[in-house]
């Protein structure tokens, strides 16, 4: 039994760390492909980030949209990301949503805040 016990507990460390690793890796080679300015490339590991989680690449994918970098500048969408990543706890994606609201009308602004609920509602399934 108590190998049992611990040969799950292994189990569970094992894939903790696999799946972090994974986040932190998609991240980071966004990172590197934004430094790069293959913002193609950036824009898909941030996504895949962003997916599972990961407040700093929402943000980052918002700043993608902002800028206009690997994509059409796309205010509503930047706010959504920055909107989603703020949500999280993310502070400095408060600032980034604040940016892309004063370039929108209310109008704008409310959809941004739908496609943001209706893309956490899905866990992120339903988000570009």
């Amino acid at each position: 039994m108590v190998r049992l016990v611990i040969a799950v507990i292994f189990t569970i460390i094992f894939f903790t760390i696999i799946f972090n690793t994974a986040l932190t890796g998609d991240f980071e080679d966004g990172m590197a492909a934004y430094d790069r300015k293959d913002y193609a490339t950036a824009l898909e590991k941030f996504l895949s980030a962003a997916e599972q989680g990961n407040a700093a690449a929402q943000s980052n994918l918002g700043v993608l949209y902002l800028e206009g970098q690997g994509v059409a500048r796309d205010y509503t969408r930047a706010h959504m990301w920055f909107h989603i990543a703020a949500v999280s706890g993310h502070k400095p994606s408060e600032r980034g949503r604040d940016l892309a609201a004063s370039k929108m009308t209310a109008q704008q602004i409310e959809q941004a805040q739908r496609m943001a609920r209706e893309c956490r509602r899905s866990n992120f399934t339903k988000c570009e």
